[in-house]
């Protein structure tokens, strides 16, 4: 039998990498030198998935997500290109382009992949720190109640290469439940009307995109020239009040 000392380090990393992200954190540093010289190696933190981390611990609060997601960027010293996070906040988006920046003489542009379901990201956020999102490719924002269309505007002005976005809601019914006011119905009404136009800016400055996902946002109209320029996307899934004319 061979001992884990002598395989090779690249073989190595490669078996490495198939443990979920919080256990390499937490075991595959304390096993032996060799292993832990593959988790010290930034390349190794370049796919940060806390999924199953989620799935173990549903009930974290933000502060501790974003605690944890600060680490592995450390870790990953800025050369990270996808993070998927549940219940990511303010702060912990933040690192993820002030961490970057660290390492990179503020650019921050090595993410690629950005997938923050359920998370309380707002707005005023994303627009702060959108411009450093120039090469995110793919943005999966589903159930982040706290991003309205602004959020989505500031995607669209400075992602030029996407070529997927995921925006997804809870059913407005489920909405109401959550919260009666009468100013977020009225918000809600707001997002209706501006969405065409968020989704046009998105079709005329993401000239690489594939792929759109809305059918979340009930009752957004698209009209006739946006129709076709949305049948032209490899995939779409539109809003379910919407119809193809003809």
């Amino acid at each position: 039998m061979g001992k884990w000392v002598d395989l090779n380090p690249d073989i190595l990393s490669l078996i490495l990498l198939r443990i979920p992200t919080h256990q390499r954190v937490s075991t595959a540093s304390l096993v032996c030198k060799s292993p832990l010289s593959c988790v010290l190696d930034p390349f190794f933190w370049s796919d940060i998935d806390l999924l199953d981390w989620y799935r173990r611990h549903p009930y974290l609060e933000i502060k501790y997500v974003d605690s944890t997601v600060r680490k592995l960027i450390r870790r990953s010293k800025g050369t990270f290109r996808r993070l998927f996070s549940f219940r990511l906040g303010d702060a912990g988006f933040a690192s993820l382009l002030t961490g970057t920046a660290i390492y990179h003489s503020g650019s921050g542009r090595c993410l690629k992949v950005l997938e923050i379901p359920m998370s309380e990201v707002n707005d005023k956020t994303l627009v702060k720190f959108a411009e450093s999102l120039a090469n995110l490719t793919v943005s999966k924002v589903s159930y982040c109640s706290k991003i309205t269309h602004v959020g989505i505007e500031a995607f669209g002005k400075n992602c030029k290469s996407w070529t997927q976005l995921k925006r997804n809601m809870p059913p407005r019914a489920l909405e109401r439940l959550l919260n009666t006011s009468t100013v977020n119905e009225l918000k809600a009404m707001a997002i209706v009307d501006i969405m065409p136009f968020v989704v046009g800016a998105i079709r005329a400055n993401c000239k690489a995109l594939t792929h759109l996902e809305i059918d979340g946002c009930l009752n957004v109209k698209l009209e006739t020239e946006l129709e076709d320029s949305c049948r032209q996307l490899f995939a779409f899934r539109r809003p379910p009040s919407f119809h193809w004319q003809g």
